[in-house]
């Protein structure tokens, strides 16, 4: 029983930093942008949709993987499931952009030196080292970060909800609190850039691909334990920061949440930008990682991990001068496109006709976003 519980708290860490280092420090000022005082609603709707696409997960590895392994699974499912590892090798190039950007963004604005060209710079260095690491000495060594990464994450997370949750007391029994107010946006624009922030709840998806260390049923119950995690934590941190939201004005930062910090309490704001600096690096590093293996495997091993580290550093290099919200829909958009074909994969499999119009739904929903989705701002 011990062990079982340990192997399982072991298996939950990975999809859990995935899923934190996606998005919880960008996630406030966009979907304040977005739709105000609605934002955690917009939360909770992103994080049931990130649920229904876990659950499709969850049907491929306990079902599908056993039909692959064996060769049995149909023709279409294995040329989608083939399809889907490049899509993810795409997917995770832009997620290694996207975090360092974050990087660059939280590390120049806690130093007060924010700009544009500054943050080009930060990320084409980081993500070249990177790169340049993979390529001569591999990033094994640096994947021990990323426990480190989420144990400090958590506690910033908690430190905020913490800060959140005692200004709002003090507003509740001073001056009031004062809620955000609803932007000037139609359905569509609401729906497109809503759309755009999947990203922040990816990495429930990572669970798929621990087969060599996790069994099935370990592998499926971390994948669905993460979630439930995140969407707690998630949602309560949106709906705790609420009364902060008006201090946003109608500008849409990719490092506000460092003011909104700041107004909770005085000592928030450095522990924050320490806590954002190794979380993103380490999500790089482990999307960096996790892209090489996929690569390694797509190409039935004709491009080894060193040069697929070099490849996926080299896409990210490109995306790297994008701002930072374009580059998470970008980002979005990359991994609907994978649950799109995982939702092929698992449609071609299953023989339930109630479970096939479910996945069917959920495609749809992911391939609106693949075609759709626009960065805030």
């Amino acid at each position: 029983m011990k062990k079982t519980m340990k192997n399982l708290v072991a298996a939950t860490s990975t999809p859990l930093a995935s899923i934190f280092g996606s998005g919880f420090l960008v996630i406030v000022p966009i979907l304040a942008g977005a739709v105000g005082p609605y934002a955690w609603l917009a939360m909770i709707c992103v994080c049931a949709l990130a649920y229904a696409m876990g659950s499709v997960i969850r049907f491929n590895i306990r079902s599908t993987e056993p039909m692959l392994e064996a060769g049995t699974a149909p023709q279409r499912a294995v040329l989608f499931e083939r399809t889907s590892d490049l899509a993810l090798v795409v997917a995770y190039a832009i997620s290694v952009c996207l975090y360092i950007r974050i990087l660059a963004a939280f590390l120049l604005g806690g130093l007060g030196m924010d700009t544009p060209l500054g943050e080009d710079i930060v990320v084409v260095a980081v993500v070249g080292a990177i790169g340049l690491v993979g390529y001569t000495k591999g990033l094994d060594m640096l994947q021990d970060l990323e426990k480190v990464a989420l144990g400090v994450t958590l506690l910033i997370i908690l430190a905020l909800i913490a800060g959140f949750t005692f200004y709002d007391i003090s507003m509740l029994k001073g001056a009031g609190i004062q809620f955000p107010k609803m932007p000037d946006r139609d359905g569509w624009q609401i729906l497109t850039i809503v759309g755009g922030t999947l990203i922040v709840v990816q990495g429930f998806e990572t669970s798929r691909y621990l087969e060599e260390e996790f069994d099935t049923e370990t592998r499926i119950r971390s994948c669905r334990l993460s979630q439930l995690i995140s969407t707690i934590v998630y949602v309560v941190f949106i709906i705790l920061s609420m009364p902060l939201i008006h201090f946003l004005g109608s500008t849409v930062e990719d490092n506000a949440l460092i003011m909104l910090a700041g107004k909770a309490s005085a000592l928030l704001p450095v522990p924050l930008v320490i806590a954002a600096v190794l979380s993103q690096f380490s999500a790089a590093v482990a999307d960096t990682i996790g892209g090489g293996g996929n690569m390694v495997e797509a190409t039935r091993q004709h491009v080894d991990s060193r040069h697929a580290y070099l490849l996926i550093c080299g896409v990210a290099i490109l995306v790297a001068f994008f701002k930072t919200l374009t580059v998470l829909a970008l980002a979005s958009r990359a991994f609907a496109f994978y649950y799109t074909l995982q939702c092929l994969v698992a449609f071609n499999v299953s023989k339930s006709p109630v479970r096939r119009c479910g996945i069917a739904l959920v495609a749809a929903a992911l391939g609106f976003i693949t075609l759709f989705a626009v960065p805030a701002g």
